[in-house]
């Protein structure tokens, strides 16, 4: 029989691996589930590993919907590496994209394109002052940011629906709820012709050997670590937890609100009640997937959005529902939640009492 022995100390070999073995354990239990729909599992496989990245567009698509993924997990990142929880990113990520969106619609006819920098800081300060919500909470109350930051996500997406519904709709949008287009001023400058990636996988990516330096390479991010991994350390080595936690949770609410920005005033171009894509809620598993290190996480923001377009085209080409997307999603972190199991423990055969004892 199969036996769990404990480690002496933490496998490093695992915590490489059980992410490509959960990947795989995924693509195995997503064969089974072809199958059990009645269809063929090499076209579902193929839609969701190869169509993605067969051609020049389709990776610029690919692209944009990474780059949401990654700079929202980023943030997350410092967040969790803090041991301070914040589940509400998707809110701050929609209120990053309202503050956004209302510059945008300011802009006129003698607008520069210095307006593209405003969006984006409304952006970033919209989600910060959203995730300060939390930490104001969390710092004076005690209260929880689990719960809180999960909870203003719906204010947020009730705020958002007001405006689009209300005062922000455009009046000759044949009474849908959506603001008017925005200005092409007020568009993220794109990366190449005939694509809709923007600047924003740039951003993305030097975000993440920004963070990279944070964490690894200056005293403020060790201290940051060092009051997640031990509080009862950080605080005899003079690190302050409110500090912590304002950091965290402003840098967290500030990297969604860019997100937020990048997505309204580049592929959307105008608010919709479908601006919340989810993309803050994914991007926690593209946190852990990628070892909440920015390079691991590059890797799952691309595999990620992999299962975003490939939900996509298993719903035009095989008749499939979309929240095949999240069944992938789920799938994944559970699957790597289990192979995590094996960092602590290695697993042992043992012959059954009843043999032992014939012996």
């Amino acid at each position: 029989m199969l036996k769990l022995e404990p480690r002496p100390q933490a496998s490093k070999f695992w915590s490489l691996a059980s992410p490509l073995l959960a990947l795989a354990v995924t693509v195995i239990i997503g064969v089974i589930l072809f199958i059990a729909l009645g269809k063929d599992p090499v076209k579902g496989l193929q839609v969701f590993f190869w169509e993605p990245i067969k051609s020049p567009y389709a990776l610029g698509e690919l692209m944009v919907k990474a780059t949401p993924l990654l700079i929202i997990a980023l943030g997350l990142a410092v967040c969790f590496r803090s041991n301070v929880w914040n589940i509400g990113a998707e809110g701050q990520f929609i209120i990053g994209a309202v503050m956004a969106g209302g510059v945008a619609l300011l802009a006129d006819k003698d607008a520069g394109r210095w307006i593209v920098i405003a969006i984006v800081l409304a952006g970033i300060l919209g989600g910060m002052a959203w995730a300060g919500l939390t930490a104001l909470l969390r710092d004076k109350f005690n209260a929880n940011e689990i719960l809180v930051s999960l909870m203003l996500v719906y204010v947020a997406d009730m705020v958002l629906s007001f405006l689009v519904y209300g005062p922000w709709k455009d009046p000759g949008g044949y009474n849908f709820p959506q603001t008017k287009t925005f200005d092409a001023v007020t568009q993220i400058p794109k990366l190449m012709q005939g694509s809709r990636l923007t600047i924003g996988i740039v951003i993305a990516l030097v975000g993440a050997a920004g963070l990279w330096v944070f964490l690894f390479r200056t005293r403020a991010g060790f201290a940051q670590q060092v009051g997640g991994l031990a509080p009862a350390a950080a605080r005899y080595a003079g690190f302050s937890s409110r500090k912590a936690l304002w950091i965290a949770l402003l840098t967290s609410g500030g990297a969604a609100g860019l997100a937020g920005a990048l997505e309204v005033a580049g592929p959307l171009g105008q608010l919709t009640p479908y601006v919340p894509a989810g993309y803050g809620f994914a991007a926690i598993i593209v946190a852990f997937v990628g070892r909440l290190h920015p390079v691991g996480m590059v890797f799952s923001a691309i595999l990620m959005s992999m299962f975003y377009i490939g939900g996509e085209l298993a719903q035009s080409r095989l008749g499939l529902p979309k929240s095949l997307t999240g069944v992938f999603q789920g799938l994944l972190l559970f699957t790597l939640l289990a192979c995590d199991t094996l960092m602590a423990y290695r697993i042992r055969f043992t012959a059954p009492l009843a043999l032992k004892g014939a012996n």
